[in-house]
């Protein structure tokens, strides 16, 4: 196609086989978009395209990633909101015309979606990065991740675990929670990890883990960081492919540790650092693992 579709924050480029998305880098940007810079997003990555009305006199057109196929998509496990969606172009309402014109040519371009993919059609971030949890400050390089723990937020179980590395070989996924909702964190899920009776249940105890809280670990800098690692992990061949590997799902735990996280909870809420609605929906999470 050849053109290009210019929205709020970013402006879509179309060729025969990609999109190429430049976002924007300004106040008004969000931080997300400004921290990816561009993407380009071949069409064999697209499951669909559909186009909406949005809020305040716009039209938005999206890009549905297929199942499998972006690594920050698979890592945001659904946590993003709107706003910082890389795969929305949001344009005025004036343009609705010129935006149906060019979902349907992205349409008839689509191949038939067959489901999740095997291996990552969009690019991981590129390396190196890193961010400053709550509790640490986490590097990578591309071929391994490296958690060196702050004297003023990390846990005693980590200070006595020391700072930790961990080679990219050993690790088969990562499970991130967003920053901006309770109990944000990122932790490394490894090969060789105690059953999950034995594995620490908060994150904050877990020395393959760091915790987030207000002001650490944003989401432009913890998720193309979780992102770029699972992409190293994809592209470590077939023992990073093993079945289950990638974004965590999550296990029963242990009861009695359900039960002290639901004590703790409720004295954060006694003390009015959680409010009730975090306080139900972190019950009710807590109680379903049960």
């Amino acid at each position: 196609m050849g053109d290009v579709l210019a929205g709020f924050h970013a402006a879509w480029e179309f060729a025969s086989d990609s999109v190429l998305i430049r976002f924007e880098r300004g106040i008004r940007t969000p931080k997300l978009f400004q921290a990816l810079g561009e993407r380009r997003i071949p069409l064999d990555a697209i499951a669909a395209v559909t186009l909406t009305h949005g809020k305040r006199g716009t039209v938005v057109l999206r890009a549905v990633p297929r199942a499998g196929a972006d690594p920050l998509m698979e890592a945001a496990a659904g946590q993003l909101k709107d706003a910082c969606d890389p795969y929305r172009l949001v344009l005025p309402a004036e343009r609705e015309t010129l935006a149906e014109y060019y979902a349907d040519e992205l349409r008839g371009l689509l191949a038939p979606d067959t489901g999740p993919v095997e291996r990552y059609l969009v690019r991981a971030p590129e390396t190196p990065l890193q961010f400053k949890a709550y509790d640490g400050k986490a590097s990578f390089d591309g071929k391994s991740v490296t958690f060196r723990w702050f004297w003023t937020g990390a846990s005693s179980a980590k200070w006595k675990a020391g700072d930790q590395t961990f080679a990219v070989a050993d690790l088969c996924g990562v499970e991130w929670r967003s920053p901006e909702v309770f109990e944000g964190h990122l932790r490394l899920l490894r090969r060789d990890a105690p059953a999950a009776a034995e594995q620490p249940g908060q994150a904050d105890q877990d020395p393959a883990a760091v915790v987030f809280g207000l002001g650490y670990g944003p989401v432009h800098e913890s998720l193309p960081f979780a992102a770029a690692v699972l992409g190293a992990v994809r592209a470590g061949g077939p023992a990073g492919l093993a079945e289950g590997a990638g974004v965590a799902v999550g296990a029963r735990r242990d009861p009695g540790g359900v039960a002290d996280r639901i004590r703790h909870l409720g004295e954060l809420h006694s003390a009015g650092l959680v409010t009730d609605e975090e306080f139900s929906a972190k019950k009710a999470e807590l109680l379903a693992e049960l």
